[in-house]
């Protein structure tokens, strides 16, 4: 296979892991990463060109030294609450940003594309099972930063021959079974990572952000999917993009949620420590429960899960977090 593939973030979490299952597919990739949060460590197959997706003249001198067959687009700020503190700064990163990849793309003739997309466009969703066709809604910046990215995508493909497969992610955790490459950014804060920190020791305690939800135990619920499975469905996307010329939305996720008690409660029993949890006030542009039905991506990408354990996730996630604490010793 000699198909050519930019991967914009691939440095970062799920973009290592995607590239990786890419590589061991025998994809050529070129990964595109400014390291604001990715390593160069964490990519195990391709070239990495460090630049900007703002940086125009850069990002089109790639485009004009390689001939892609498809883009693979992962870079994005994703932090909720930065979001809502500094909503500019996610309009530039995650639509500005998208526009001037798409600009290359047109310039370049590369037709194929595959996002990264969020459930945060959903919002507060008022369904237990959120469809593709459900309504969108995003509570917080990041959410419509997405949503505006995902309608320049659609309203371009309308317009031309480029056709695209938009993945909604729903809560991604966990890493990579052989243990080369995990959740490494610094500023993560995803519930599983942080409870993963205090099990080992590294925060005193995991607050609970709002006990007061119309949820079973009151706590917010999401629809965890681990990240090798998530990786799977960007490879299976681009043979799907290669075979068909129908574009897609889709959820990724497993169809079932967990609260974030249940999360805490699972990564004691499975790390054996007690540690503490804060309970505290909501968090602005948090919904109360996010679930994907998810039956569309398995009839169309013939995606087939393999890891849809909250334990799979979770111990992954804490050998990971384990082998991290002991590189740094």
């Amino acid at each position: 296979m000699n198909k050519k593939i930019l991967v914009t973030g691939g440095a970062g979490y799920i973009g290592s892991h995607t590239v990786k299952q890419l590589g061991e597919s025998g994809y050529d990739l070129v990964v595109y990463d400014n390291l604001s949060t990715g390593s160069p460590s964490a990519i195990l197959y391709g070239e990495l060109v460090v630049g900007d997706l703002n940086d125009t003249q850069s990002l089109s001198q790639v485009f004009k030294t390689n001939n892609f067959d498809a883009v693979l687009h992962f870079a994005a700020s994703i932090s909720v609450p930065e979001s809502i503190v500094n909503p500019l700064d996610y309009y530039a990163n995650n639509t500005r940003n998208t526009l001037n990849l798409l600009q290359c793309c047109q310039e370049f003739d590369v037709n194929k594309f595959v996002f990264s997309s969020t459930a945060a466009v959903y919002g507060d969703t008022k369904e237990y099972l959120v469809k593709e066709t459900s309504p969108t809604m995003p509570v917080n910046p990041y959410g419509c930063s997405k949503l505006m990215s995902e309608r320049i995508i659609q309203d371009y493909s309308r317009a031309s021959n480029f056709k695209y497969v938009i993945l909604r992610y729903f809560n991604v955790a966990g890493a990579d079974h052989s243990g080369k490459i995990g959740q490494s950014g610094k500023k993560a804060a995803h519930l599983i990572k942080v409870g993963c920190d205090a099990a080992l020791g590294r925060r005193d305690s995991v607050s609970i952000f709002g006990t007061d939800y119309s949820t079973p135990d009151g706590t917010g619920i999401r629809d965890y999917i681990h990240v090798e499975d998530l990786a799977m469905a960007h490879v299976n996307a681009l043979v799907y993009l290669a075979t068909n010329n129908e574009s897609q939305i889709l959820n990724c996720g497993y169809g079932q949620g967990y609260s974030v008690r249940e999360v805490l409660t699972n990564i004691k029993n499975i790390s054996g420590v007690d540690f503490t949890v804060i309970e505290t006030a909501r968090r602005p542009g948090d919904p109360a429960c996010v679930v994907a039905a998810a039956d569309k991506i398995r009839d169309l990408l013939g995606w087939q899960p393999k890891y849809n354990s909250l334990d799979t996730i979770v111990s992954t996630a804490l050998a990971w977090e384990k082998r991290l604490a002991e590189n740094l010793n």
